[in-house]
């Protein structure tokens, strides 16, 4: 039984990814400081939970780990740009740590899910060997931790880079602060979805169950075609212009409501736009995404209206970590003798 370390293993990717590769007869470690609650992974025999911070892993740790797929991040611009500290030592530098002791310790592959953000906004269409322009922290850090991981690579540390298209998607650790999952959950609330002008803008998207099929596709992939490799993760077919995104999603949620949902235009307009080319990864590992849009509207709203999903502060990333140093600094100014009310004696 092969063993996979998984960093971020509690978060809206590491959730979905965890148990396909319990599916799929590997032995996993998952480690995570768990901000959203260890009840995303449900218990497994061959499931290891290390509750640990990744900017304090030791090489002791990676003793007799075959694979590592380093998902942890600050996971998206907003709570970048607040914590940009954290970002740094997290998206970047945690992460190259991991895959330097890794290869120390005899780790043969390593994989660095990043993100196709790195590419900033373009005029035409980018792959693989265009030239980037991260805009925001999260993508900076992104990149750097790219640049740092790749040197690693060698005949006996495999090492591939995912640049990951917008994740949607369900997932047991729901975000509803993702493009189209956002706005699945806005017209499924008010029946009306705001998007901002002219939807010309394009924004390329890969569904959750998609992406982690490519990483559980890199742990067997030879290692030839893959080992010192980037690859852009989605479909050229989910490069979406906004305004037609809009309509999609307006007309899944309409089906299962039953009402018109209205497009609510809004602001100035929006000239921010890249598209992505997706031919590496079809060609040279044959894979193609098997979700798309339509697919995943009809998914998110399914589960609205059954009531298996609903909006809460831990489904809004920035919101929550926000909530969580809220609550630590109230908590640290009352606790005394290791309590509040329920107090250690001498």
């Amino acid at each position: 039984m092969n063993t996979v370390l998984v960093t971020g293993a509690g978060g809206y990717i590491g959730s979905v990814l965890v148990p396909k590769l319990l599916e799929h007869g590997y032995h996993v470690k998952a480690v995570d400081r768990f901000f959203f609650g260890k009840d995303k992974l449900a218990k497994h025999h061959a499931l290891e939970i290390i509750q640990e911070d990744s900017r304090q892993l030791n090489k002791n740790l990676f003793v007799n780990i075959d694979y590592v797929i380093d998902l942890v991040a600050v996971s998206n611009d907003p709570s970048g740009e607040l914590f940009e500290q954290a970002t740094w030592q997290i998206n970047h530098e945690s992460r190259a740590n991991t895959a330097k002791l890794a290869k120390e310790m005899g780790v043969k592959r390593y994989i660095l899910p990043s993100s196709c953000s790195i590419y900033g906004f373009q005029n035409h269409i980018v792959n693989e060997t265009s030239e980037t322009n991260p805009l925001t922290v999260y993508a900076k850090a992104n990149e750097k931790a790219e640049k740092d991981v790749l040197k690693l690579a060698d005949t006996d540390f495999t090492v591939t880079i995912m640049r990951q298209a917008t994740v949607f998607g369900y997932s047991p650790r729901m975000r509803f602060d993702l493009a189209i999952n956002g706005m699945v959950y806005g017209a499924w609330k008010d029946k009306i979805l705001p998007l901002m002008r002219d939807g010309k803008q394009y924004r390329p998207m890969v569904h959750v169950q998609d992406t982690t099929d490519v990483m559980l596709l890199l742990l067997t992939a030879q290692q030839n075609k893959i080992n010192g490799e980037i690859f852009n993760v989605g479909g050229n077919e989910n490069n979406y212009q906004l305004g037609p995104l809009g309509d999609i999603v307006a007309e899944e949620v309409s089906k299962q409501l039953n009402t018109p949902i209205q497009i609510e235009w809004y602001g100035d307009v929006d000239h921010r736009s890249y598209k992505v080319s997706f031919d590496k990864i079809e060609s040279i590992l044959q894979w193609k995404p098997k979700w798309d849009a339509k697919l995943g509207s009809k998914e998110i709203v399914e589960k609205l209206v059954n009531g298996e999903i609903t909006k809460s502060m831990q489904t809004i990333t920035l919101d929550w970590y926000k909530e969580l140093e809220k609550w630590r600094n109230i908590i640290k100014d009352v606790e005394l003798h290791n309590g509040i009310l329920n107090i250690q004696k001498p």
